[in-house]
């Protein structure tokens, strides 16, 4: 199973942009996305730079963006698109479970991973997923965050997640164990009492106490530990 963080309901039909320099791949991709009336494919690239002119204009929900294109690395098109005025969620689709990519990636602020052997009747609930704010590993990509995070820990045992999570107050340690159950910020807010603007200050509280910038790199952190 992956490893998920659960959304809000997006705004359906979900707006997705392919990012892709194999067009055969786009094309299997727009086939099995068509058949999905919870998605609308609204624009495709074959190259970052290509992908960063025609996205602010079309306003997708969704990039799904492969790692590896001929012009920009994928991290660095998804560092671009995550400082746009409406940015979108970023779905890395990639053929290598790359470490060093998967980690750029990471930082770069994409929202979820998954390996092109993925199961086809699960692409569409993915990109659902993280258009409402959620995230999502394929397991072995998950496997690799771990496994770096494991040997930082043992090139710096006080940096390792058991160390870094016992930075947490008592509260943001409740709040982060939900969000990787896969709570939304509405049913933590519900399950302790809070308001969703409360849960919110919390998780940025906590992400600044890991040294994590996003949900994910929190998550992965998590089940690490």
């Amino acid at each position: 199973m992956n490893a998920t963080s659960s959304p809000r309901p997006p705004l359906l039909p979900v707006r997705v942009f392919l990012t892709d320099d194999h067009a055969v791949v786009r094309v299997g991709l727009k086939a099995i996305l068509a058949d999905d009336a919870r998605l609308v494919v609204v624009g495709e690239a074959g190259t970052g730079e290509e992908c960063l002119r025609l996205v602010p204009a079309l306003k997708p929900a969704v990039v799904l963006l492969d790692l590896r294109l001929p012009d920009l690395p994928g991290f660095e098109v998804c560092r671009r698109l995550k400082v746009l005025p409406e940015a979108p969620a970023v779905l890395v689709l990639t053929s290598f479970a790359d470490d060093q990519l998967v980690l750029e990636s990471i930082s770069a602020g994409a929202d979820g991973y998954l390996l092109k052997d993925f199961d086809q009747t699960e692409l569409g609930s993915a990109i659902v997923r993280v258009a409402g704010g959620g995230s999502i590993l394929d397991p072995v990509i998950a496997r690799k965050v771990m496994e770096a995070s494991r040997g930082r820990e043992m090139n710096s045992p006080s940096n390792g997640p058991a160390s870094r999570l016992a930075r947490l107050s008592p509260q943001e340690q409740r709040i982060l164990e939900l969000i990787a159950g896969g709570g939304t910020n509405k049913e933590v807010a519900t399950a302790l009492g809070l308001s969703d603007g409360t849960v919110r200050n919390y998780l940025t509280s906590a992400f600044t106490k890991l040294g994590v910038q996003n949900r994910t790199e929190a998550v992965a952190l998590w089940l690490r530990r």
